[in-house]
């Protein structure tokens, strides 16, 4: 099984292209032994997975929103999806908004007023649609020690405000809604304040407290 596994992480690297610094995926699941990954993991474009007997890892890209669980072999992350030898890999489109799961410098550094005023409107004052997540419950990605504030911008609703000290915090860089009980409204637009930071966001319509892949409400404002 080793020299199987060996010859199959000599193919994948001759086959895997140049490291790149953004993140393609997010590690959501992690059982056995997987060396050198734990969940809420990013993982780039060309890092190699090896998963031990009766392990398995589930992977969910941030650009195509493709999910996979993928059991024993060797892993090549992509792009988009993964290439694994001497697996099985499962594959679901799951829904998901590519622009929820990353926050641009432009959006970042503007003022609430200023954020509103560009994202609610494309370049022709039509009205834009704005990020998209599809869990009520958001796992925010932002630094630990600052404070989270959010608020509803469509309606009457508590605003959320939250410590984001270490104890509440995963890995140090994520904050679970759902892990601490919170939730937002179906249907609702929102501002996220993080210091300086603004960033509009909403909740889909059919968004449920049923547990939702990570990839679908994922918020990352760091």
């Amino acid at each position: 099984m080793k020299s199987l596994i060996g010859a199959a992480v000599g193919a994948l690297c001759l086959a895997a292209p140049a490291l790149a610094e953004t993140p393609a995926a997010i590690v959501e699941d992690v059982q056995g032994k997987v060396d050198g990954i734990a969940f809420m993991d990013y993982v780039a474009p060309g890092k190699i997975i090896k998963l031990g007997p009766k392990a398995s890892i589930t992977l969910s890209y941030l650009k195509s929103c493709q999910r996979e669980t993928i059991s024993e072999g060797v892993v090549l992350v992509g792009a988009e999806q993964s290439t694994v030898q001497l697996g099985e890999v499962k594959r679901e489109k799951v829904p998901c908004d590519t622009n929820a799961a990353k926050l641009s410098e432009r959006e970042a550094n503007q003022s609430a007023a200023t954020t509103f005023r560009t994202m609610r409107s494309d370049s022709k004052g039509a009205p834009a649609k704005l990020p998209t997540l599809y869990g009520v419950a958001p796992l925010v990605q932002a630094k630990s020690g600052s404070t989270l504030v959010i608020e509803r911008t469509d309606g009457k609703e508590p605003t959320i405000s939250v410590p984001l000290k270490n104890d509440v915090m995963i890995g140090g860089k994520f904050y679970d809604f759902a892990k601490a009980g919170k939730s937002l409204t179906p249907g609702g637009s929102y501002l996220a304040i993080l210091g300086a930071k603004r960033y509009a966001f909403q909740v889909d319509a059919s968004a449920t407290s049923s547990p939702t892949p990570i990839v679908g409400r994922l918020l990352r404002l760091e």
